[in-house]
């Protein structure tokens, strides 16, 4: 058995773009054989998705696909072909674990529902990823992520009163999403090993935003007890002062003092004479919008003068919650995220030596590695059909059908 955490764990991957795929990505960088399975000369979305190094498009080079895939194989099928289907039904044989990002319903019209492929193998574990889940009245429903933000109740209470809401960067949630359901299906797999008996896992991306602990949780609970509903702070308002990112000679650093530790902010700015006098301490101060702006005056003519390295460095000496804001150069050059293996360098066959983002968490005696790096395009077809029992005969016949 390998010392992988999941070294004796198979799974068969029908996920494309991002939640999905970051499901089974958790599962293969910590030892699972995972199989991908994608749309003959197509493949998965994100190939089309950049970034791309010099910024030019080319499928085997989406910085996106290549971080979301090492350690999967590759095999190219079309599912809409009966051939094809086959191949799965003869994967699922020696499968743990199936996760399916189709749209609900379109795994049953293909004959590969959860019952069918259960029939197959008893103990098997299928995870399907979609939208609003596989029942209920908006389970047919296309969105966009921003969608699914605004839907889970939180991008109403996210920006400033004064303007629209808006939202957490760009695909945070569907990682989200996709690392729930890697839990999930591990959750279900111990149950389908402990007792031999797989399960179907219904993740819905809408439900785990509403449940999420990041706001969501705490402004629906605060809506359930008390009826109200957590909107968005007026400009320059919200938990005292000084919060947020302020400016420095050469970028930001983002502080959070506010009421409760005002003092230390005071001893950040050097104590001067001027926020000695009772009237900042006085009750209602951190919301009176003139010392405010008096305030804000003060720090900024001191954070300008200074790095942000420096006002950092100042601002820990002073006890005051505080981080600069990084570009990614800099966060790549970060000494602690280097030091701690936080990213490797991977060698692929087409996009050359990158530098990746490396494992989440680190296990001391199963230690996540990278063994392959992102797959080309059907590059493992004749290595898995083979092990099938395909014929390099039957593999012709199946490019003809236009199966693979």
């Amino acid at each position: 058995m390998s010392d992988s955490a999941l070294g004796d764990v198979k799974v068969l991957d029908l996920t494309n773009l991002i939640a999905g795929p970051y499901c089974t990505k958790l599962l293969a960088d910590y030892g699972a054989e995972v199989i991908k399975v994608e749309r003959p000369g197509i493949g998965d979305g994100a190939r089309r998705l950049g970034p791309f190094p010099g910024d030019v498009p080319h499928p085997e080079k989406s910085g996106l696909f290549l971080h979301l895939n090492t350690n999967k194989q590759s095999v190219t099928l079309d599912l809409t072909t009966q051939a094809a289907r086959a191949v799965i039904k003869e994967l699922v044989k020696e499968t743990d674990i199936v996760v399916e990002g189709f749209r609900p319903g379109t795994m049953a019209r293909w004959g590969l529902d959860h019952d069918t492929l259960r029939s197959i193998n008893p103990t098997l574990v299928m995870t399907s990823i979609s939208n609003f889940g596989q029942t209920g009245p908006y389970r047919d429903f296309r969105m966009a992520e921003v969608m699914v933000y605004g839907m889970g109740g939180e991008m109403y209470s996210t920006g400033i009163a004064e303007r629209e809401p808006v939202k957490l960067g760009v695909n945070v949630l569907l990682y989200q999403a996709g690392a729930t359901a890697s839990v999930a299906t591990m959750g279900a797999l111990f149950a389908a090993r402990d007792q031999g008996i797989g399960q179907h896992v219904d993740v819905s991306i809408m439900e785990t935003q509403v449940g999420s602990i990041d706001r969501r949780m705490s402004t629906l609970i605060g809506y359930q007890y008390s009826g109200d509903i957590t909107g968005r702070s007026p400009l320059g308002s919200g938990g005292g002062y000084p919060y947020g990112a302020i400016p420095c000679s050469d970028g930001y650093l983002e502080i959070s003092a506010g009421r409760n530790y005002f003092p230390r902010a005071v001893s950040m700015l050097g104590s001067p004479a001027e926020l000695q006098d009772p009237k900042w301490y006085a009750p209602g101060a951190q919301r009176d919008p003139d010392l405010k702006e008096e305030f804000d005056t003060m720090l900024l003519t001191w954070s300008l003068e200074q790095t942000k390295s420096e006002t950092w460095a100042i601002a820990q000496e002073s006890r005051v919650i505080s981080a600069p804001l990084n570009t990614m150069e800099e966060l790549a050059e970060d000494t602690e995220f280097n030091s701690r293996g936080g990213f490797i360098e991977i060698d692929h066959p087409v996009a050359g030596t990158l530098n990746y983002p490396a494992r989440p968490f680190i296990m001391n005696d199963s230690p996540w590695s990278v063994r392959r790096p992102a797959p080309l395009l059907g590059q493992h077809n004749m290595e898995i059909l083979n092990r099938l029992g395909y014929s390099s005969g039957d593999v012709v016949r199946l490019r003809q059908q236009g199966a693979i």
